[in-house]
């Protein structure tokens, strides 16, 4: 395949009007995996699949610096953060995130929590609505705050749940959302440096192990702590991604929904529910779109990329890609029963190494978290009332309209375990 040039002078417009879709559907029209076209009426290289994953997750390519909207940026990372540095810096600090979010320890604590928070919202469901993201959400953010060393009363939750929520649904507005997440982050970085302020005074005030206690602790490559600024963004970087974890468990109960045989496989076997979560990953629309810009010239299909050039991969496409995925768009978690996801042909989370790379660090989580949470789904009896379970591709991130609404049933145990 070849890089072709979108005869469009700009496709800003196309881009709000597809959505998720932008990418894909431009690259089955002109026949590739990549174009170029222009958004915001700046030149951009749009990519799509495994050998584009391949290509921008290649160690040390592409820097995050400038590839993101400032609106995107601000809500989603910041400045100052992992995911903006480069070279050894973003190994060492990447190294420090990789023992937060991905060891063992880490992964189970979290799951942990999770599973003791959501249960106990569970065993409150009664025949009035509960909508599920909003439920997951709080269990979430209640499970991340404790495991990450930060103490949280009721109010003071319910403050950090409405923070981190309007930042991941503002992330992909210009509107309403947009100006509500900037403004909550605004109230969550206030509150975030005053935690940091006190674990940076003194870090043996934190508990060991804890992502503010590491975070506190942390050198970066000069041999510096980290200021109170760079800090606070660090912990809001740990908290806001498990509350955004939240989409996937009601993706996660819209596929029981419709996919009914899936509940009692899953109670049946255990071994099934990492396959079910795997596909559901695959499938449910995430983050659409990921954007680099070049730090190192190379070529790729007979183009020369210079530095500072901008390069998107689509996210959404890439797991839907028909030369690895067979039907890609059916669901069928057994196509993970016998392998795992290759590094590069799923990547709702980033491709590659998470080590040399941008892959996040807290994928392991991720998945964790909604291990769990498919589990507690079908231990408990509740009904899908009639609802709008309609998901736009062009709101960015999504959701089922409806947020997922459930009834409690009355024989229901609430028994999770």
């Amino acid at each position: 395949m070849t890089i072709v040039r979108d005869p469009a002078p700009d496709a800003t417009f196309a881009l709000l009007r597809d959505g998720y879709e932008f990418v894909s559907n431009r690259a089955k029209r002109f026949g590739t995996d990549a174009f170029e076209t222009r958004l915001t009426l700046r030149p951009v290289v749009c990519t799509v699949g495994r050998e584009a994953a391949e290509m921008f997750y290649h160690s040390g390519r592409f820097t995050r610096q400038g590839a993101m909207p400032v609106t995107a940026l601000t809500l989603l990372q910041d400045r100052g953060s992992v995911q903006a540095l480069d070279g050894e810096d973003h190994r060492v600090r990447k190294a420090t995130w990789m023992r937060m979010a991905a060891s063992d320890e880490a992964v189970e604590d979290l799951s942990t929590r999770f599973r003791v928070c959501l249960r106990d919202r569970m065993a409150k469901w009664s025949e009035a609505p509960t909508v599920l993201h909003s439920q997951a959400r709080s269990a979430l953010a209640e499970a991340a705050c404790g495991w990450a060393g930060v103490t949280s009363d009721e109010a003071s939750l319910r403050k950090r749940v409405a923070e981190l929520g309007a930042m991941i649904d503002g992330a992909g507005s210009i509107g309403f959302a947009q100006v509500k997440g900037q403004v909550l982050r605004q109230r969550g970085e206030r509150w975030a440096r005053r935690v940091m302020a006190s674990a940076l005074k003194d870090p043996t005030s934190v508990p060991p192990g804890s992502p503010v206690r590491m975070l506190a602790e942390h050198r970066d490559a000069d041999g510096k702590r980290l200021d109170v600024p760079s800090a606070a963004v660090e912990l809001l970087n740990v908290l806001r991604p498990v509350v955004a974890v939240a989409r996937y468990v009601v993706f996660a109960a819209l596929a029981l929904h419709q996919h009914p045989q899936w509940r009692g496989r899953l109670k049946d076997d255990a071994a099934l529910v990492r396959p079910f979560v795997q596909e559901v990953r695959r499938l449910s629309p995430f983050f659409p779109l990921i954007g680099g810009r070049v730090l190192e010239p190379f070529s790729w299909r007979g183009r020369r990329f210079d530095e500072g050039d901008w390069v998107v991969l689509d996210i959404y496409g890439t797991n839907r890609d028909p030369l690895v995925w067979e039907e890609p768009e059916v669901f069928n978690p057994e196509r993970f029963i016998s392998r795992e996801p290759n590094a590069y042909a799923m990547a709702p989370q980033g491709a590659g190494s998470y080590q040399a790379g941008h892959r996040c660090p807290g994928e392991r989580a991720t998945v964790a978290l909604i291990e769990e949470a498919a589990s507690a789904l079908v231990r408990v009896e509740y009904e899908v009332p009639p609802q709008d379970l309609s998901i736009s591709l062009t709101k960015m991130p999504t959701l089922p309209k409806s947020g997922f609404v459930v009834l409690g049933s009355k024989t229901a145990s609430h028994a999770v375990s």
